[in-house]
């Protein structure tokens, strides 16, 4: 069975060990461009001994950041910083993932930390859009529905948004089908109420979803992976629900995605969520069971023990870190050792490393 530190290997990538960095967002960009905040944000995961590092939801139009303090990459002008980024991430031996998002309608809201309302565009706000015009909450902006031309814009936007994440040099990158954002707006039959060829049954639901999946896969390199991170579940009576989430799991298998990512919730202020350790980790079992692919999981894994168990009881192929990586950055390597694992320390630091139980870290390319 594999273990915790074990190589993981996606299509042409194989990643030393199975801890992730989860996207986190970090709401500090202008323009969606990355900055300094971002180069020490990912790097200092990075110099922890991450095995892959994943960005914040990096919105592929204006319209489909969060807040106006959004990531992207809309502009190949992006490019430049991201690039730098991906650089040192490499340098330290870790891979460089981007996660692609369109926030639909939970765009245009504050940052976490000033509230949860709405925008204003004189305030660097804008109409957000989604399936319908209903909006989250009645503190969230009123969406304008996306007609079937502008959703052929969306699928090109992220399409060309793999592009430059390319050209940046990311070794993968995930789609944001999760939360209750654009994708997953889709998705649920609680916010899709369309009654064209993208709403109402199952299969046009998840029609948007599959045409953004094959639009990656025609300018992503056949070597390299496509993640998916989805809600499983609602937690709504008549939403989105993990049997729909495995049959769309075998759906995007066959398309080219190479892991799904198990989230849950964030569609709806009704959702009543049983929060506790590793609570997606069921999710993320039964998806790999079901559907044959590889699985990742994330939501309350805060300890080497814990982690190492998702992985060798085999419910997870690896383990996605966010908080707990806030926490501590250099988890992976106080992990490895706690698990008896000799995990390279960058040479910078090897006079802090415990003896006998670190070597030097390659530098990467």
């Amino acid at each position: 069975m594999p273990t915790l530190f074990d190589p993981f290997p996606s299509r042409g990538l194989t990643l030393p060990h199975r801890i992730v960095v989860s996207p986190m967002c970090e709401y500090s960009s202008d323009d969606g461009f990355a900055n300094d905040w971002h180069l020490v944000h990912l790097g200092s995961r990075a110099v922890g001994g991450a095995a892959l590092v994943i960005t914040e939801a990096t919105a592929v139009t204006p319209e489909g950041r969060i807040s106006p303090q959004d990531l992207g990459i809309y502009h190949d002008a992006h490019v430049d910083m991201l690039q730098r980024i991906v650089q040192f991430v490499h340098e330290q031996g870790s891979a460089a993932g981007m996660q692609l998002a369109h926030a639909g309608r939970k765009g245009s809201t504050q940052r976490p930390w000033e509230g949860h309302s709405a925008v204003a565009p004189k305030d660097g706000g804008w109409q957000p859009v989604g399936p319908s015009t209903e909006p989250f909450s009645e503190t969230y902006p009123v969406p304008r529905a996306l007609d079937a031309t502008e959703l052929q814009n969306v699928v090109d936007a992220f399409r060309d948004a793999a592009i430059r994440a390319r050209s940046a040099g990311f070794d993968m990158v995930e789609l944001h089908g999760a939360h209750g954002y654009l994708i997953h707006e889709f998705l649920s039959p609680l916010t899709n109420t369309r009654t064209d060829q993208y709403g109402g049954s199952f299969d046009n639901r998840i029609r948007l979803c599959l045409e953004i999946v094959d639009a990656v896969r025609t300018v992503w390199p056949e070597r390299l992976p496509v993640w998916l991170r989805i809600s499983a579940t609602d937690w709504v009576p008549g939403g989105w629900d993990v049997d729909e989430a495995v049959e769309l799991a075998k759906r995007v298998r066959d398309r080219g995605v190479d892991l799904i990512d198990c989230s849950s919730g964030g569609l709806s202020m009704q959702q009543k969520i049983a929060v506790g350790p590793g609570y997606h980790v069921p999710f993320a079992a039964r998806i790999r069971r079901e559907a044959a692919i590889p699985t990742g999981a994330v939501g309350l894994i805060t300890s080497a023990m814990q982690a190492d168990e998702i992985v060798r009881t085999q419910q997870a192929d690896c383990v996605l870190l966010a908080r707990e990586l806030l926490r501590d950055p250099y988890f992976p390597l106080h992990a490895a050792r706690e698990l008896g694992v000799k995990l390279p320390w960058p040479a910078q630091y090897l006079r802090a490393a415990p003896d006998g139980t670190a070597a030097r870290r390659p530098r990467g390319d």
